[in-house]
């Protein structure tokens, strides 16, 4: 989460607290378009369950074994499950609440210097983002805001038992209850591939500053690299990646890390067509021969678990293939043959990932 740390500047805005956004005349309303407060608070999961996790067994146990006192205060829990704790006491405005989960200030940014003025009728949205309002009608701003707390866990708290993140903008924004209108035309495989990209940003820089990764982390490196090098090799306007054999590994991740928040930061700003997302899906469809290569089965496993994700979000968001059922159930079966890595049969899913390019139309 973008929050302000501890020591932040004088001028920095402060956070007034979602009550300030839920009277009935706001955002607390029964109207269609005044329901947000309504549908954070009740239905969303960032309201309460984030928090309400920490205080749980399997928390506790985690806590302990990294010798944590109470994962409900140490800010290595709430950073995520309880972004406001972390807000420095100078700002807080009066209304603010830290036992709030993820809340409104956490993806749209303080409000202090926004609040009133954003619902000028005068106003554009690129008043509003000037004001300070987080603008999350930008791809890569909105990738930015989710990814950190749903793809990166440091190494000794994955290895105490907290389960691995997978980041996937399209299908966790589907997923999610909306409390927010979409004003640009929304395509689910744009917000796919700035997302995968995001997410390959952050694995590349924890890898870069991690003290020794393990085999499960590079594994996991390496399964998305081949899938945005494979994506990126079909679009002339995405930049190229880098050289991927430089003497240090540290080097490596670092490169990575520039050339993947390049990619999202282009994704997010080019004129995505269905013509991209055909040009991808033809990119992975034909992808079967690697899983024919001596590559490690675990590595292996790391590619078809990115590669079914990308399947699904590209087939959803083209309307001619998302209600084929032939092409649906080779995809169900996809991520069947993917679901566990220690038992993942390369030649099988091959084989399957063939069939799903047949019921494509070998396309």
């Amino acid at each position: 989460m973008q929050l302000p740390v501890a020591g932040a500047g004088q001028n920095s805005p402060e956070f007034v607290g979602s009550m300030s956004c839920s009277s009935s005349s706001c955002h607390g309303g029964g109207g269609e378009h005044q329901n947000q407060y309504l549908v954070w608070s009740l239905r969303d999961f960032h309201s309460q369950r984030p928090v309400a996790t920490l205080a749980t067994a399997r928390s506790k146990q985690i806590a302990n074994a990294l010798g944590i006192v109470d994962p409900t205060t140490d800010s290595r829990c709430t950073t995520c499950h309880a972004p406001l704790q972390n807000v420095p006491e100078s700002l807080r405005g009066e209304n603010f609440n830290a036992a709030e989960g993820v809340s409104c200030e956490s993806c749209h940014g303080p409000a202090e210097n926004w609040l009133r003025s954003h619902t000028r009728p005068d106003y554009t949205h690129a008043d509003r983002v000037a004001a300070g309002m987080r603008d999350l009608q930008n791809l890569y701003v909105r990738a930015n805001t989710c990814v950190a707390c749903h793809q990166n866990v440091d190494s000794d708290i994955l290895a105490a038992g907290h389960p691995e993140l997978m980041f996937e903008l399209d299908g966790q924004s589907v997923s999610e209850p909306k409390h927010w209108r979409e004003t640009t035309n929304w395509n689910g495989a744009q917000a796919w591939f700035v997302g995968q990209a995001a997410a390959l940003r952050e694995m590349s820089w924890q890898l870069a500053r991690e003290q020794s990764a393990d085999a499960h982390q590079i594994d996991r490196f390496r399964g998305l690299v081949w899938l945005m090098m494979d994506v990126q090799a079909g679009n002339a306007t995405l930049p190229a990646p880098p050289d991927m054999q430089p003497k240090s590994g540290a080097n490596v991740f670092s490169q990575v890390q520039k050339w993947s928040d390049s990619l999202a930061m282009t994704a997010a700003n080019i004129s995505w067509t269905d013509d991209l997302s055909k040009t991808a899906l033809k990119a992975l469809v034909n992808s079967s021969g690697d899983f024919k290569s001596a590559l490690p089965q675990s590595t292996q496993a790391r590619h078809a678990e990115r590669l079914v994700l990308g399947l699904d979000r590209l087939t959803g968001a083209l309307p001619e293939l998302k209600d084929n059922a032939a092409l649906q159930a080779a995809l169900n079966q996809l991520f069947a043959d993917a679901q566990s890595r220690p038992d993942f049969d390369p030649k099988k899913f091959a084989a399957d990932l063939d069939k799903f390019s047949q019921a494509l139309g070998g396309k």
